[in-house]
């Protein structure tokens, strides 16, 4: 009888330590946590060129071809990289330095700054429940660029994203100001807006329609505002393996303004989703 009091005593004692490491943590759940984060939020696509109000956890990579006077750099990478939702309206996003070659050989290659982005969702709805998503994020990127390839100095942009549907229509875009440490001759603060109409035709296709607007207050274009309207084609998400999908797009983007520090800029994106 001592001895089946003791086993008895001990195992009770030891229940709730057993209760506690059976718990689910932080990381055992991290796709469930993913999960509801979407469920509660549009199933669109983020669009080839605007920050998305959604949040997303995927890996993205572009390539662009940006016309210049005299140069065509080939940017490869497109500052874009991981993105990871950690908390159910928290997502973050890493952007390693893209690789930049030029066309002109008397302009050497070489890596642009590293960034990253941290979106915090403060409202959404899905398709049957209101379809709209608001979302405020802050960009930065870090003076790590070879030479005139990066920024003098670190920027922050604060921003807005936002984005509602109407069936199988949806428009997505974003406003928020480029603020750099230190003005110079080079850098300084932009004013940029993002609006995106996109359109889910059949299954997989998602045409759009994008518009880029950037307005200059200091630095050597100072006072001057370009824009640019980027027709593109998505196709996604397709299943790859288990959560895994893929989602690939293409545009032309063309500058509608006299100013203009670049035309006829090709991109291509490829993401994958998990």
């Amino acid at each position: 009888m001592r001895t089946t009091g003791l086993i008895l005593f001990a195992c009770l004692w030891s229940c709730p330590a057993w209760a506690q490491e059976s718990k689910p943590d932080f990381w055992s759940t991290w796709f469930e946590r993913v999960d509801r984060a979407q469920a509660a939020q549009p199933r669109w696509v983020t669009p080839l060129a605007t920050t998305t109000a959604r949040l997303e956890e995927e890996w993205r990579s572009d390539v662009l071809w940006v016309e210049r006077p005299g140069d065509t750099v080939t940017n490869i990478g497109g500052g874009k990289g991981p993105s990871v939702i950690v908390l159910e309206s928290i997502e973050i996003i890493l952007s390693p330095p893209p690789y930049l070659n030029h066309s002109d050989p008397t302009n050497a290659a070489g890596f642009g700054d590293l960034g990253a982005l941290v979106k915090y969702r403060v409202m959404s709805a899905n398709e049957q429940h209101g379809n709209y998503v608001v979302t405020p994020f802050l960009r930065m990127t870090f003076p790590t660029g070879d030479g005139r390839h990066g920024a003098d100095h670190a920027t922050f942009t604060p921003s807005l994203a936002y984005g509602k549907g109407w069936g199988k229509l949806d428009v997505q875009g974003t406003v928020g100001v480029g603020l750099a440490t230190q003005i110079t001759a080079t850098t300084g603060r932009t004013f940029t807006a993002n609006d995106t109409v996109q359109l889910r035709a059949g299954r997989w296709l998602w045409p759009e329609l994008e518009m880029n607007a950037t307005h200059f207050f200091d630095g050597v274009n100072a006072g001057r505002t370009q824009i640019f309207v980027t027709p593109a084609l998505l196709i996604g998400r397709l299943h790859v393996w288990r959560r895994m999908a893929l989602t690939a797009g293409a545009g032309l983007q063309i500058a509608t303004t006299k100013f203009r520090t670049s035309n006829h800029n090709v991109i291509v994106s490829i993401r994958l989703p998990f």
